[in-house]
């Protein structure tokens, strides 16, 4: 069972899987969204307001990969209720048997963080611990790929503006992991024996502007770097939002980004270079808008 199948790196497992001969089904919010798996993926919805009906949909299942989480509050869609639904979740597959959970993270969750993201994570991770299942928890940072928004959104400004602003001095640090690289430690995972707690990180550590310089250079961009405030800098990204109909980064977002949150002490666990990557793919990175509202939030 994958929760999110259809989504960014709950399709590179489920690809991995399917490529393994597994029988694979999804828990999702999203049946209808077009999928490359036709038939060979059941969808169910996650039905976290009924338990019972959750638990027999887990029935049967030998490992659950858990990618179920909310990049911000929106709506009904706060970080309150994800983290509910994910006990409700932990609970469910205790009920229903599932042998193993691989438990998708971040890097440094705390209970007394004042980010509700990476507090919300904790608490999960907390629950989890204490429900006497066998399971893995792997702890990305920033991931990067096919399809990943950040990088992207990031190539996609640098390419179109004439100015590009960081947070405050840009001198905090990410450590990007590749998708594919996260999905493979997480199917990996599934069949070591013992519980065990992995960051998924990369082999690069970067400045926020070390990164964004990178990507201008690879993308041929002609942007000028620049300093500036947090909440000016904010404050132009609610306005590029609000042109292109997305929410682009969060006051939170950035609290994280420069409190060292997106980088690790443990040795890197992904083995693909952020660096090789871009140069592999520079010319594709930007050309589109990758909008976080119509991926998760607009349904068909």
């Amino acid at each position: 069972m994958v929760t999110g199948a259809f989504g960014y790196l709950g399709r590179h497992i489920t690809s991995l899987l399917l490529e393994q001969g597994q029988r694979v089904r999804t828990l999702t919010n999203h049946a209808n969204r077009p999928h490359p798996f036709g038939d060979r993926v059941e969808a169910v919805p996650f039905h976290f307001d009924v338990p019972s009906k959750l638990t027999a949909s887990l029935r049967g299942a030998a490992t659950l990969y858990n990618t179920y989480w909310v990049r911000f509050s929106r709506g009904d869609a706060t970080f309150d209720r994800a983290v509910a639904n994910s006990l409700v979740l932990i609970r469910a597959a205790t009920e229903a048997g599932v042998r193993r959970i691989v438990h998708i993270g971040i890097t440094n969750p705390s209970l007394d963080s004042p980010l509700p993201y990476f507090r919300g994570k904790a608490v999960v991770e907390r629950a989890l611990l204490e429900s006497g299942m066998s399971y893995a928890i792997l702890r990305p940072t920033v991931l990067f790929g096919e399809g990943d928004i950040l990088i992207n959104n990031i190539a996609w400004l640098l390419r179109r503006l004439p100015v590009f602003g960081l947070f405050g001095k840009g001198e905090y640090r990410l450590q990007p992991a590749h998708v594919g690289d996260v999905a493979a430690l997480a199917v990996e995972s599934s069949g070591r024996v013992g519980n065990v707690i992995l960051d998924a990180v990369g082999p690069e550590t970067y400045t926020f502007e070390e990164l964004v310089r990178l990507v201008r250079q690879r993308v041929g961009s002609r942007a000028m770097i620049v300093r500036v405030p947090a909440l000016a800098a904010l404050a132009a990204a609610r306005l590029i939002g609000s042109l292109v109909g997305d929410v682009v980064i969060t006051p939170d977002e950035v609290s994280g980004l420069t409190a060292n949150l997106l980088v690790s002490d443990q040795p890197p666990t992904c083995p693909t270079r952020f660096s090789r990557w871009l140069q592999d793919h520079a010319h594709e990175l930007g050309a589109h808008y990758a909008s976080e509202l119509e991926r998760h939030y607009r349904r068909a």
